[in-house]
């Protein structure tokens, strides 16, 4: 089946970034605000979600689920659900990062969630891409200068990283010790990560950013 993108209101500069993340016949939904990165990526809606609080509804000749503006859901998250009951288990989530902090930490949190439910996710921004590493291995090639691994659901215990410059062994991650923060895939090949139990976010970094 195709993949699903989604595009929420964040904040995106490095359009040509996303352009080149996305794929022949990818299906794009628009949230709400996120309408209003149409142009940059110049991806055609095949369905728009929204209450329209941060745009206007454009009325476009497009299939649109209008939702009341009070409700539990995020209009990405509907448009996640309602991607996955139309039978999507593959996402990629762009402008869902950056901007407001809680609409972010949320985000992170619908990672987790199609994770859950056996859905392949990731998401990118213009500095880095990220997913949840949890039942099989994930690989960071040493074009990406910089990778994090963050305890984003409780701890994430028997982590173990090969072929980067601070490798681990059966270690433990706690979201109160966050020390996977900025290792680096040794140059030439590439890191090996994997956990036990629990789940990580892994950041890959494109660039540097010093908090």
């Amino acid at each position: 089946m195709s993949r699903c993108v989604i595009v929420g209101g964040g904040p995106i500069e490095n359009y040509a970034r996303v352009r080149a993340a996305l794929r022949p016949g990818d299906r794009v939904v628009y949230c709400d605000g996120g309408l209003r990165h149409q142009a940059g990526l110049g991806a055609a809606p095949d369905l728009i979600v929204g209450d329209f609080d941060s745009c206007r509804d454009p009325g476009l000749d497009v299939e649109t689920i209008r939702l009341p503006r009070e409700k539990d859901d995020t209009d990405t998250v509907y448009a996640a659900k309602e991607a996955l009951r139309r039978g999507w288990r593959e996402f990629l989530l762009v402008g869902v990062f950056g901007g407001r902090l809680d609409h972010t930490l949320s985000n992170v949190s619908l990672l987790l969630a199609l994770d859950s439910l056996g859905a392949k996710a990731l998401a990118i921004d213009d500095l880095s891409e990220m997913e949840i590493v949890s039942r099989g291995p994930a690989y960071v090639e040493d074009r990406w200068p910089w990778f994090s691994l963050l305890a984003a659901a409780g701890p994430a215990r028997g982590v173990t990283v090969t072929g980067a410059k601070y490798p681990l062994t059966e270690a433990e991650i706690t979201p109160e010790y966050q020390y996977g923060v900025s290792n680096e895939p040794l140059p030439g090949g590439r890191a090996e990560i994997s956990v036990r139990e629990g789940r990580l976010l892994l950041v890959r970094v494109a660039r540097d950013w010093t908090a």
